[in-house]
């Protein structure tokens, strides 16, 4: 598995854990600077760049992600594909693509933008907040998924119908239903009337 600054786990050459910096944005998404990622949660939150993508198995199943217990932020619930945050100055979508396979082991094929959605979401359980300037990508996932265990609890492939019995049973991610919601008229079109997204 490959890893990244959003990924390691290893201290720096002088023993002190390393500093994972966000792109922080105003409300029109225009870079204002950067600020470490836990402080960039913790209330009030501010505004930072996110990425979320959906991908679909040829069926027009949506690949859900169950966040692996040991995370820090919304560990053990439900959410899309794969969702994070570019290195500051790495464009959303290659951040989008780098993160699906090292999240996942897989490579989203036909990869497309899907818009952006602006939100403010606490968290009452961590007490953390994502306030964030997200972009949505919407694609095809070719290939089984080969989830890495310390980010990805596990996965499933599920219908809108099974979506909504999941989501009724809970407990999902905080910004599942908002980042879903604003990607609906790209996954239709990827996906085709007869999907029903």
């Amino acid at each position: 598995m490959p890893t990244s600054p959003a990924t390691a786990t290893n201290s720096t050459s002088s023993g002190t854990p390393e500093t994972i910096l966000l792109e922080l944005v105003d409300e029109d998404g225009n870079t204002i600077g950067t600020a470490e990622k836990l402080s960039a949660h913790q209330a009030p939150g501010r505004l930072h760049r996110a990425f979320s993508v959906f991908l679909f198995d040829e069926r027009g199943r949506l690949l859900l992600q169950r966040r692996a217990l040991g995370k820090y932020h919304s560990p053990g619930v439900w959410s899309n594909t794969c969702c994070g945050h570019p290195y500051p100055g790495e464009a959303p979508f290659a951040a989008a693509a780098r993160r699906t396979h090292e999240e996942l082991g897989i490579s989203p094929s036909l990869l497309a933008e899907a818009g952006t959605v602006r939100y403010n979401h606490p968290d009452p359980d961590s007490g953390l907040v994502e306030q964030e300037y997200n972009h949505l990508f919407v694609g095809l996932a070719q290939g089984a998924p080969l989830p890495d265990p310390e980010e990805v609890g596990e996965t499933v492939f599920v219908t809108p119908e099974e979506l909504a019995a999941r989501h009724a049973a809970g407990p999902f991610s905080a910004w599942f239903m908002t980042v879903l919601d604003a990607a609906r008229p790209a996954i239709r079109e990827l996906t085709g009337p007869s999907g029903g997204w």
